[in-house]
């Protein structure tokens, strides 16, 4: 069985593992979380998922639910990927590109479908997103050391 002294060496080694910088703790920091929210919609139902939708949660389905939670379980990934490799393009790329889809997805359920509202179940994968986001752009030289180009 695990100590807490064993719990607590292996989050050291691990975090002192990561490339240098805040943003790597940043993103090993967000899959976590992501992680036990994803297990929260097997769990625990709807009450949190509805929370984000505010203002259609009627269709939030235990289906749906369990679907965000899936999509939020790949996300984590590749986000976990992208804490430890941050200096490999593709896997830089990817993490980017996995908050844009966030940011779409949250941005169209608030502006076009209306099944958002601005509300604390909302904002948190808002700030999240967009703030990774700028995180990344602006880091993206240093960690990659590539120049920032569209193609």
């Amino acid at each position: 069985m695990l100590s807490f002294e064993d719990v607590i060496t292996y989050t050291q080694t691990t975090i002192s593992s990561l490339p240098p910088g805040n943003l790597p703790k940043w993103l090993l920091f967000i899959s976590v979380v992501s992680i036990f929210n994803s297990i929260q919609t097997y769990i625990s139902g709807l009450a949190l998922t509805r929370k984000v939708y505010g203002n259609k949660p009627q269709e939030t389905t235990k289906l749906s639910a369990r679907t965000f939670g899936t999509w939020t379980f790949v996300s984590c990934i590749i986000r976990l990927y992208g804490a430890f490799y941050l200096n490999e393009l593709h896997i830089y790329q990817l993490a980017m590109i996995s908050y844009l889809i966030a940011l779409f997805h949250f941005g169209s359920e608030l502006i076009f479908f209306r099944t958002c509202k601005l509300n604390s179940g909302f904002m948190g994968p808002l700030v999240v997103s967009t703030t990774s986001l700028v995180w990344m752009y602006s880091q993206f030289e240093y960690y990659t050391g590539t120049k920032w180009t569209l193609w």
